[in-house]
Protein backbone atom coordinates (compact mmCIF):
# COMPACT_ATOMS: atom_id res chain seq x y z
CA UNK A 1 0.00 0.00 0.00
CA UNK A 2 1.83 2.76 -1.42
CA UNK A 3 -0.03 6.67 -0.47
CA UNK A 4 -0.18 9.73 -2.43
CA UNK A 5 -1.34 13.16 -1.31
CA UNK A 6 -4.17 12.24 -4.11
CA UNK A 7 -5.23 9.38 -1.51
CA UNK A 8 -5.84 11.64 0.75
CA UNK A 9 -9.49 12.41 1.62
CA UNK A 10 -9.45 15.37 3.83
CA UNK A 11 -8.43 18.63 1.26
CA UNK A 12 -7.24 20.37 4.49
CA UNK A 13 -4.72 17.49 5.12
CA UNK A 14 -3.69 17.47 1.76
CA UNK A 15 -2.94 21.10 1.59
CA UNK A 16 -0.59 20.67 4.56
CA UNK A 17 1.07 17.65 3.04
CA UNK A 18 1.87 19.81 0.19
CA UNK A 19 3.49 22.47 1.84
CA UNK A 20 6.37 20.17 3.01
CA UNK A 21 9.51 20.15 0.57
CA UNK A 22 9.53 17.39 -1.45
CA UNK A 23 11.98 15.30 0.78
CA UNK A 24 10.09 15.49 3.91
CA UNK A 25 6.66 14.87 1.68
CA UNK A 26 7.71 11.17 0.72
CA UNK A 27 9.18 10.46 4.21
CA UNK A 28 5.57 12.26 6.27
CA UNK A 29 3.47 9.65 3.60
CA UNK A 30 5.23 6.85 4.62
CA UNK A 31 4.28 7.48 8.18
CA UNK A 32 0.80 8.15 7.19
CA UNK A 33 0.83 5.14 5.36
CA UNK A 34 2.48 3.11 8.13
CA UNK A 35 -0.62 4.26 10.47
CA UNK A 36 -3.45 3.17 8.44
CA UNK A 37 -1.71 0.01 7.35
CA UNK A 38 -1.01 -0.18 11.68
CA UNK A 39 -4.76 -0.14 11.77
CA UNK A 40 -5.59 -2.51 9.47
CA UNK A 41 -3.32 -4.98 10.31
CA UNK A 42 -4.79 -4.66 14.03
CA UNK A 43 -8.32 -5.89 14.46
CA UNK A 44 -8.17 -3.80 17.71
CA UNK A 45 -8.15 -0.39 16.78
CA UNK A 46 -10.72 -0.11 13.59
CA UNK A 47 -11.01 3.17 11.45
CA UNK A 48 -8.51 5.78 12.17
CA UNK A 49 -9.99 9.45 11.65
CA UNK A 50 -7.61 11.49 9.37
CA UNK A 51 -7.78 14.93 10.01
CA UNK A 52 -6.05 18.58 11.26
CA UNK A 53 -5.04 19.16 15.00
CA UNK A 54 -2.64 22.73 15.99
CA UNK A 55 -2.18 22.56 11.88
CA UNK A 56 -0.77 19.15 11.75
CA UNK A 57 -1.79 15.90 10.26
CA UNK A 58 -3.50 14.31 12.64
CA UNK A 59 -4.43 10.45 13.27
CA UNK A 60 -7.34 8.81 15.73
CA UNK A 61 -8.94 5.32 16.54
CA UNK A 62 -11.70 5.14 18.92
CA UNK A 63 -10.21 4.15 22.17
CA UNK A 64 -7.18 5.46 21.02
CA UNK A 65 -5.13 8.57 21.63
CA UNK A 66 -4.05 10.77 18.64
CA UNK A 67 -1.12 10.74 16.43
CA UNK A 68 0.31 13.64 14.98
CA UNK A 69 3.06 14.08 12.54
CA UNK A 70 4.85 16.71 11.17
CA UNK A 71 7.97 18.66 9.76
CA UNK A 72 9.12 22.01 10.94
CA UNK A 73 11.11 24.56 8.97
CA UNK A 74 13.26 25.46 12.41
CA UNK A 75 14.82 21.85 12.22
CA UNK A 76 14.71 21.28 8.16
CA UNK A 77 16.49 17.95 8.39
CA UNK A 78 14.52 16.64 11.12
CA UNK A 79 10.76 15.21 11.13
CA UNK A 80 7.92 14.02 13.84
CA UNK A 81 5.46 11.48 15.10
CA UNK A 82 4.21 13.38 18.12
CA UNK A 83 1.72 11.74 21.05
CA UNK A 84 -0.08 12.89 24.02
CA UNK A 85 2.80 13.96 26.52
CA UNK A 86 0.37 13.37 29.56
CA UNK A 87 0.06 9.48 28.57
CA UNK A 88 3.02 6.97 29.41
CA UNK A 89 2.83 6.30 25.27
CA UNK A 90 6.71 7.85 24.82
CA UNK A 91 8.10 6.60 28.06
CA UNK A 92 7.09 3.14 26.92
CA UNK A 93 8.55 3.51 23.38
CA UNK A 94 11.76 4.70 25.21
CA UNK A 95 12.09 1.49 27.14
CA UNK A 96 10.88 -0.80 24.36
CA UNK A 97 12.91 1.00 21.66
CA UNK A 98 15.89 3.34 23.13
CA UNK A 99 18.48 1.70 20.80
CA UNK A 100 15.85 2.27 17.56
CA UNK A 101 14.65 5.84 17.82
CA UNK A 102 15.80 9.32 19.14
CA UNK A 103 13.20 10.91 21.53
CA UNK A 104 11.81 14.69 22.24
CA UNK A 105 10.91 14.51 26.01
CA UNK A 106 7.58 12.56 26.75
CA UNK A 107 5.70 14.18 22.91
CA UNK A 108 7.64 12.63 20.09
CA UNK A 109 9.69 10.37 18.21
CA UNK A 110 12.32 12.34 15.65
CA UNK A 111 13.49 11.20 12.63
CA UNK A 112 16.30 12.35 10.31
CA UNK A 113 15.49 12.58 6.48
CA UNK A 114 16.70 9.91 4.37
CA UNK A 115 16.67 7.74 7.96
CA UNK A 116 16.27 4.44 7.69
CA UNK A 117 13.01 3.72 9.91
CA UNK A 118 12.42 0.56 11.73
CA UNK A 119 8.86 -0.18 10.82
CA UNK A 120 7.89 -2.88 12.61
CA UNK A 121 8.90 -1.48 15.94
CA UNK A 122 7.35 2.00 14.32
CA UNK A 123 4.12 -0.05 13.91
CA UNK A 124 4.20 -1.75 17.38
CA UNK A 125 4.53 2.21 18.76
CA UNK A 126 1.75 3.24 16.50
CA UNK A 127 -0.61 0.10 17.58
CA UNK A 128 0.14 1.32 20.96
CA UNK A 129 -0.94 4.88 20.67
CA UNK A 130 -4.23 3.56 18.26
CA UNK A 131 -5.35 1.60 20.99
CA UNK A 132 -3.77 3.30 24.50
CA UNK A 133 -7.24 3.60 25.90
CA UNK A 134 -7.92 0.05 26.13
CA UNK A 135 -4.09 -1.05 27.18
CA UNK A 136 -3.40 2.00 29.15
CA UNK A 137 -4.25 0.05 31.95
CA UNK A 138 -1.55 -3.02 31.47
CA UNK A 139 2.11 -3.16 32.66
CA UNK A 140 4.23 -1.30 29.59
CA UNK A 141 0.63 -0.82 27.70
CA UNK A 142 0.41 -4.38 26.64
CA UNK A 143 4.13 -4.31 24.91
Amino acid sequence: MTTSISDIKNPQVGRKFQSYPNNIQEELLLLRQLIFETAAETEAIGQVEETLKWGEPSYLADGGSTIRINWKAASPHQYAMYFHCKTRLVETFRECYRDKFNFEGNRAILFDAGQVIPIAALKHCIAMSLMYHKVKHLPMLGA
